[in-house]
């Protein structure tokens, strides 16, 4: 699988292909490991992105790709980040509309950038994709704080993945690689997720920061990770 779409011209396309480089080291039939839904909206997500559980009333258990406690130098798939700044006691934020489809009304969304501390602003009540063509504005119960979240500090927002680390708990490891879709026609992925017992390449994993590495009991050595 490529990393981007063939060109409908000639040329060439520089990369490594996706699934082809090695995951375990270990034997991967001894690893634990159960199948899962992974939610829609997120485009391609790559083998060996930690993932965490939607824990949302609606979330029904599907899982979205974890956001690292530091910010990464790269656009973070488990984000929607923030086309306008978010408004100091606001109650809707305004992003892509392509990531609009990364939520649905009665998720519970976060947000949070790179300055000011997480926070959870309840249930989303409304999505407007109609008003315009090139962002959407999302609806919240809680209004955010008397500090404003802004683009300067890459602010983004996300659906409730977890209770601590803002609010994105690690809850195990994708083995394969899946297209989610990204916006209206989106549908979500079935895909494997990796519990424990085995030992994967460091340089593999996708958002695997210390705190994700402490909750799935893991360790590294060298280039390599072992995950009880």
């Amino acid at each position: 699988m490529p990393r981007e779409t063939p060109f409908d011209i000639p040329g060439v396309q520089y990369g490594e292909q996706l699934d082809y480089a090695k995951l375990y080291y270990s034997d991967h039939m001894a690893a634990l490991r159960v199948p899962v839904t992974l939610k829609s909206g997120y485009g391609l997500v790559l083998s060996g992105q930690v993932l965490a559980a939607d824990l949302s009333a609606g979330g029904n258990g599907l899982l979205v790709p974890y956001n690292p406690t530091v910010f990464p130098a790269s656009i973070d798939p488990g984000r929607a980040y923030l086309v306008t700044d978010g408004a100091a006691l606001g109650t809707t934020v305004y992003v892509t509309m392509d990531d609009s489809y990364k939520f649905a009304v009665g998720d519970d969304i976060i947000i949070n950038d790179n300055v000011t501390g997480a926070e959870n602003l309840g249930a989303i009540t409304a999505i407007d994709r109609a008003t315009e063509t090139h962002r959407a504005m999302i609806s919240f119960t809680t209004a955010v704080g008397a500090t404003a979240f802004t683009t300067a500090r890459r602010a983004y927002v996300s659906v409730e993945a977890g209770t601590a680390n803002n609010y994105s708990d690690a809850v195990g490891i994708l083995e394969k690689t899946v297209n989610t879709g990204i916006g209206s026609k989106s549908k979500g992925a079935v895909s494997t997720l990796i519990l424990g017992n085995c030992v994967l390449y460091r340089g593999m994993l996708v958002n695997l920061d210390a705190v994700a590495l402490a909750a799935l009991s893991g360790a590294t050595f060298g280039q390599y990770v072992y995950i009880r």
